[in-house]
């Protein structure tokens, strides 16, 4: 992997037109097109296809998502286009810091999400009910025991002593670490608060510690 610039961190580049990266065509849940780092692309497919004979169904929900994409995630829920925990802003208005804390339980700013650096998945669904199920839940149970075999974690476990502070807990979203952690040093030695900007509410970055509070607030195995 070649050195790591600021726009590789922040986003800010095209998937498909990067040499870095790769079309994922198997195990895809949508018609969306999906792209990751060549490496990760390879442990994926090959954490799939061991799934199979456990009876295990894994799909890819949502891979790489460049910087445009996510301000669009972004900006939907802070408009009130897309409903934040079951709540439209339209309909309900809360001060510019109370809306980005809410959306940052689930979603990250524009340039400091994980899913930027082609190495971190969503598998099989992004809402909690499905891990509820008897099937989310043997799905789960697998990757907890298998995933680190192909180098992934989940850096968004339950909160708890360990981790208290970022994101709440994501099952579904797991990071490939052999890659990953490289861009996590990267990302805390490179990236400023001025580089976080372009979308609504930009400007509460800082005040809000993104940088430590949710880049940072992971799994210790994902450090």
């Amino acid at each position: 992997m070649v050195a790591l610039g600021k726009n590789d961190l922040l986003g800010k580049f095209m998937p498909a037109d990067n040499p870095d990266f790769i079309q994922v065509k198997s195990g895809i849940e949508s018609d969306n097109e999906h792209y990751l780092r060549i490496e990760a692309a390879k442990a994926w497919e090959q954490m799939r296809l061991s799934a199979l004979p456990d009876n295990i169904h894994l799909k890819l929900v949502s891979s790489t998502r460049n910087f445009d994409r996510q301000k669009q995630i972004w900006e939907n829920k802070w408009s009130g286009q897309t409903a934040v925990n079951g709540v439209y802003f339209t309909e309900h208005n809360p001060d510019n810091t109370t809306k980005a804390k809410e959306i940052l339980k689930f979603s990250a700013m524009p340039g400091t999400s994980r899913h930027h650096w082609g190495t971190d998945i969503d598998i099989n669904s992004v809402e909690e009910e499905y891990f509820e199920t008897p099937k989310g839940k043997d799905v789960f149970r697998w990757l907890k025991v298998n995933a680190p075999k192909f180098g992934f974690e989940q850096p968004y476990t339950a909160k708890s002593d360990a981790r208290p502070l970022g994101y709440e807990e994501e099952k579904w979203h797991w990071s490939f670490m052999p890659l990953s952690k490289v861009f996590l040093r990267n990302y805390m030695r490179q990236i400023e608060y001025s580089d976080i900007t372009g979308f609504n509410g930009a400007e509460l970055a800082e005040q809000l510690k993104v940088i430590p509070v949710y880049v940072f607030g992971i799994n210790s195995l994902c450090r």
